[in-house]
Order: C-alpha cells, then sequence, then structure tokens
C-alpha cells in the first residue's frame, strides 16, 4: 500500500489513543512502520487502542506541556507526523471553552514548534475538522478556500488551528526556502462525520446508540435533522495518509489543506443514518427527544473533495450503506460476541480498495 513509503519510517501520531488515531496506528502497523504515539491516557472504558493491543511506542502526554512534547519528538526523531490530539467534541466545548482552545489552538502551535526543532522531520499532516468552515448551512460542500470560522468554541478552535497551520507554512516552513532552510513540508486534513467502530467518546450519535442498544433501552434522538457527511473511519484516513506519501516524496505542490469527505449521497440526515443501523441490529431503538433547549449545533454541512479527487486521485470505497453496515457489524460482535473485528474489517476494507481500483491500494493484495 502506498508503495510501501511508510516500511521502516518513523511516524509520530498524537492522539494516538483516540478513535481515529487508534485505527491509523493499527493501518500504520501493519505496513511495517515504527509508530511512536503521544497521547493523554484514555478518557473511554473501553478503548479501542487498548483492545488493539499494538506493538507500539505510546507516551502518556499532554500536548498542551510544549517542553515535554518537544522532547519527546526530538528523542523519537520521526519522518512524519500526524497531528491528531483533541479536545474533539462540540458539547463539551461549551462546558469546556478554555481547555478547548488551549488544547486545540495552542496544542497545534506547540507539535508545530516540536516539528520545527527537530531536523529528522521531513512532513507534518495537521489533522482538524470539516466544523472549521465558516457555516452558512449551504447546500453544497466547502472547498479548501472558503473562510474559517465557528459558532461553538470546538468550532472556533478548529478554525484557528488552520490559521495557525497556515501561519507556520508561511512563516517557518515557506515553499521558497524548502531544501535551503529547511526539508518540511505542511498540510492539513478536514474529515466529515466519522463513524466506524471502537469509538465511545460521550455525546457522539453513535456512541449513544450503541450503548443504549448493548443496554436494551431506546436511544434519544436530539437533533434528528441534522446533515452530515457520513463516512467510515478508514476512509479519511486513506487521504490522510496518501497525503503524507507525496509530502514525504517531496510533492511541494501538497501542501495547503485538503478535505476528504464521502459523495453527496453519504450526506444524510441523523434519523436516516440510525434507521439504516437498525436493519443491521436489531437491538437499536430510539424516540426523536422534543426538547428545543440544546446547545447549537450545525444542522447542514458539507464538503467539497474535488481537489483530493483531482491531484491526488483519492476516492472513497465504502458507500453510506456499507459504512453503517461494518460499524454496526463491528459494535454487534463487540457487545454480543466479544469480538474485536478491526483487523477483519481492515482487510475487507483493503480488498474492497483494490477492486475499486483506489490508487493507494495497487498491489496491496500481493504484497500483504
Amino acid at each position: 500500500m502506498f508503495e510501501s513509503i511508510y516500511k521502516n519510517k518513523k511516524v509520530l501520531i498524537t492522539g494516538h489513543t483516540g478513535f481515529k488515531g487508534s485505527w491509523l496506528a493499527y493501518w500504520l502497523s501493519r505496513m511495517g512502520a515504527v509508530v511512536s504515539g503521544y497521547a493523554l491516557p484514555p478518557v473511554t472504558d473501553p478503548c479501542h487502542f487498548d483492545l488493539l493491543g499494538l506493538p507500539m511506542e505510546s507516551v502518556m502526554g499532554d500536548i498542551r506541556d510544549g517542553e515535554r512534547l518537544t522532547a519527546h519528538v526530538r528523542c523519537f526523531a520521526p519522518d512524519i507526523v500526524f497531528h491528531l490530539a483533541a479536545q474533539p467534541l462540540v458539547r463539551l466545548s461549551y462546558q469546556e471553552p478554555v481547555a478547548t482552545f488551549d488544547t486545540n489552538v495552542m496544542g497545534t502551535v506547540h507539535v508545530l514548534e516540536a516539528c520545527r526543532n527537530t531536523p529528522s522531520v521531513r512532513a507534518v499532516v495537521n489533522v482538524t475538522s470539516d466544523k472549521c468552515y465558516e457555516n452558512r448551512e449551504w447546500v453544497w460542500g466547502y472547498r479548501e478556500n472558503d473562510p474559517m470560522g465557528g459558532y461553538d468554541p470546538y468550532s472556533a478552535s478548529k478554525g484557528c488551528a488552520e490559521l495557525v497551520t497556515s501561519a507556520y507554512r508561511n512563516s517557518f516552513f515557506n515553499l521558497s526556502d524548502y531544501g535551503n532552510r529547511h526539508n518540511v513540508l505542511v498540510a492539513s486534513a478536514r474529515a466529515g462525520n466519522v463513524i466506524g467502530g471502537g469509538d465511545w467518546a460521550k455525546d457522539r450519535i453513535m456512541t449513544d446508540l450503541v450503548d443504549a442498544a448493548a443496554k436494551g433501552i431506546h436511544l434519544n434522538i436530539r437533533n434528528p435533522r441534522a446533515t452530515r457527511p457520513w463516512q467510515h473511519v478508514l476512509e479519511p484516513l486513506s487521504g490522510y495518509l496518501l497525503l503524507g506519501k507525496e509530502l514525504l516524496l517531496g510533492k511541494k505542490e501538497c501542501v495547503g489543506a485538503w478535505n476528504f469527505g464521502p459523495s453527496d449521497e453519504g450526506t444524510m440526515d441523523v434519523v436516516s443514518m440510525v434507521r439504516a443501523m437498525k436493519t443491521h441490529w436489531d437491538h437499536i431503538d430510539y424516540r426523536i427527544e422534543q426538547n428545543i433547549h440544546q446547545p447549537h449545533e450545525a444542522g447542514l454541512l458539507k464538503l467539497d473533495c474535488s481537489k483530493a479527487r483531482a491531484a491526488l486521485k483519492w476516492k472513497g470505497v465504502w458507500d453510506f450503506m456499507k459504512t453503517v453496515e461494518k460499524t454496526a457489524v463491528w459494535y454487534r460482535e463487540y457487545y454480543e460476541n466479544n469480538a474485536i473485528v478491526t483487523g477483519r474489517q481492515f482487510e475487507e476494507y483493503v480488498a474492497d480498495a483494490v477492486r475499486a481500483g483506489a490508487v493507494w491500494a495497487e498491489g496491496a493484495m500481493e504484497n500483504s
């Protein structure tokens, strides 16, 4: 996969104990990368990362502690850094706005500073969010050059993290100085609403849904008509890894911001997603909540991913129905059979990517 560029590469993941970070760590480990993770201790029990038991270095640390973070980055000396550590929850950001900005904005500053002071680093992929855009509830997708914004503290912090990344790219990793004053290429990646097995973060619809199903109770859905670009966690990760590969190859045209989201058919409202989940796990039950006194959350949010499709030749593999099926099966297997099917589903995804002609998967099955 990815022309074997990650084999034996030293890869640092911040936020490896989180949902996306754990799947990324698994993927990189499968490709033979030397992976080190830096993150806070898991905040959920169970925790997907702990369940996987990966053969990698796992350091418990806070990205708000710039001195300790820099010491670890310099000691590990990575070739590439995937920055995923964050306070990732909209509703929690209303309760803890200072911590949210501190982690998502100054934490990003500390990561980029650490990379700036570590000679081995050649590429940085900063993962932010589709919520970084100034959301005007448009029916069309946001492009990478649309204005940053954010109604709630979380969304605003991710917009700020994008501005920080741009400032560092211009000031310290400028393309005009590449190969002379520095050797680092920096990009940011924005994904849609990511679902899949192993996410137990508080106040996420999928977590609440499967937790209720496991307990045999119904879930009250607070925002049933909110429309999101649903995609399986492996979809944006394939984009991050493809982007990282191009940066490691010195492709200067790949710096900047990139959207990785599903096609229009993957943009569905919450209640449609829940109904689709129920077709694959009959324990799921729900009610529509009528409480109007809820913190503001975006109603309609879509991404335009034409840049990634045209320039990186990236495309999705699993459509909406397949994404929902795989997610439901993962949790059903976990709760009913105490089974972890991450590896099986990863192999199914790669096989489907080969059949779909995904550019990163060429030769993957032959070399696995």
